[in-house]
């Protein structure tokens, strides 16, 4: 059974940095796409940053230069650096996974079967 499970979240003032990291178990963590979604009240789920299996990343154009992705296959763990964060980056932030994503729709919330619960990222002075 899949499990992801997110952590790292929390209140951060503009311009500060956050770590997300999204622990994974129950398959082959380093054969399977992951990314980070968000979704703030009110909006639809955005997609924020995306590894394919061969590691090819691509990032949503909101967070182009500010947020880097990157997967521990030791530790089971992808990890989100947010970096000069904006009020407008709060939201809930998800981890999510499947065996396969095309990679045109690679930053599409439903191409994945597998989520973790979601944690809160603050940006707020």
């Amino acid at each position: 059974q899949v499990k992801l499970e997110e952590s790292g979240g929390g209140s951060v003032q503009p311009g500060g940095s956050l770590r997300l990291s999204c622990g994974a178990g129950g398959y082959r963590f380093s054969s399977h796409y992951m990314a980070w979604f968000r979704q703030a009240p009110g909006q639809e789920r955005e997609g924020v940053a995306a590894i394919e299996d061969d590691g090819t990343i691509t990032y949503g154009d909101s967070v182009k230069g500010r947020f880097s992705l990157s997967k521990d296959h030791a530790k089971n763990t992808l990890y989100l650096q947010m970096d000069s964060l904006k009020p407008e980056d709060t939201a809930i932030y998800y981890c999510a996974s499947d065996s396969y994503v095309d990679s045109a729709k690679i930053l599409i919330p439903y191409e994945y079967n597998y989520w973790g619960q979601g944690i809160q990222v603050t940006v707020s002075s």
